[in-house]
């Protein structure tokens, strides 16, 4: 089964950082949806339901690790791939706390495209989970 593309979304308060990671996802074939709040992650992810969440620590509103507690509680076993960020969160206590709150893997910033893409790459081989309708908020994939 050739790779497919995911469903992303990318959450941090520092735009660049979406940016940057948004860049670097679309350029590997995949839709990705930047989100810049905690509140933003939730509606997105409902919204959407993606194959994964990629969300920084430290956001204002709700933090990244209350956005995991509350979409493990929504969707339980049947969330999306959750990938924690921090510049500022990185020690062993605040990997502990992250994969507490429902996180399946955390990143240091700035994180190696080729970690990301690591953690992703089981997901492009996995079938799609139903998929809602895109709207123009999505960052489509660059056609090949």
């Amino acid at each position: 089964m050739p790779p497919r593309s995911l469903r992303l979304v990318v959450a941090d308060d520092e735009r660049d950082t979406v940016t940057t990671l948004a860049a670097i996802l679309t350029d590997e074939g995949h839709y990705v949806m930047p989100v810049y709040s905690g509140p933003a992650v939730l509606a997105e992810v409902k919204r959407v339901l993606p194959d994964a969440v990629i969300v920084d620590i430290d956001m204002p509103d709700i933090s990244g690790l209350s956005v995991a507690r509350e979409l493990r509680r929504i969707y339980g076993q049947m969330s999306p791939l959750l990938i924690a960020i921090s510049g500022k969160f990185v020690g062993e206590t605040d990997r502990m706390l992250s994969e507490i709150a429902g996180f399946h893997h955390f990143l240091q910033k700035p994180c190696s495209p080729g970690a990301l893409l690591e953690l992703l790459a089981p997901l492009t081989q996995r079938a799609a989970r139903p998929a809602p309708d895109f709207s123009a908020t999505a960052i489509r994939a660059p056609e090949l």
